[in-house]
């Protein structure tokens, strides 16, 4: 597993993409700590399997499902891995991914989602399927 928790290689198949993008000056790279760089996948950009271009701070891409959404169109078709880039994505900036995988060190704050409540009843007697929620402020 290379230390990085990944049970498959999904970015096995990448073909790389050379652009104007130099990939030493990526403002979303961090310093990952050797545990966390075995295994990860290319450092330049890569086309995934719907031919988008991913890690090239260019966003717009004419393959991508985002570009041609409708109706129809499955959300799951942009989930996984190969849609984030190994080394360059904005999610590694959050201070939880910069203490782990730059200094090593988990987080020690349980997930909270800032309006709902995710916590089970306490009482045995309530039904435990469907948390009480607070009312939020902010909706219709």
């Amino acid at each position: 597993m290379g230390g990085n928790g990944r049970k498959s290689r999904p970015y096995a198949d990448a073909i790389p993409v050379h652009g104007p993008d130099d990939p030493e000056l990526d403002p979303f790279e961090i310093e990952f700590r050797p545990e966390f760089r075995e295994g990860r996948g290319p450092r330049e950009p890569f086309v995934n399997e719907y031919g988008v271009v991913i890690g090239d701070h260019d966003y717009e891409s004419a393959n991508s499902p985002l570009e041609r959404w409708s109706e129809e169109t499955d959300p799951s078709v942009m989930a996984g891995e190969t849609w984030v880039h190994p080394y360059k994505d904005i999610g590694f900036l959050t201070s939880e991914n910069r203490d782990l995988f730059e200094r090593g060190v988990a987080s020690s704050r349980p997930f909270a989602h800032p309006m709902h409540s995710t916590a089970l009843a306490i009482d045995g007697d309530e039904d435990t399927s469907h948390p009480s929620v607070p009312e939020v402020l902010d909706e219709p």
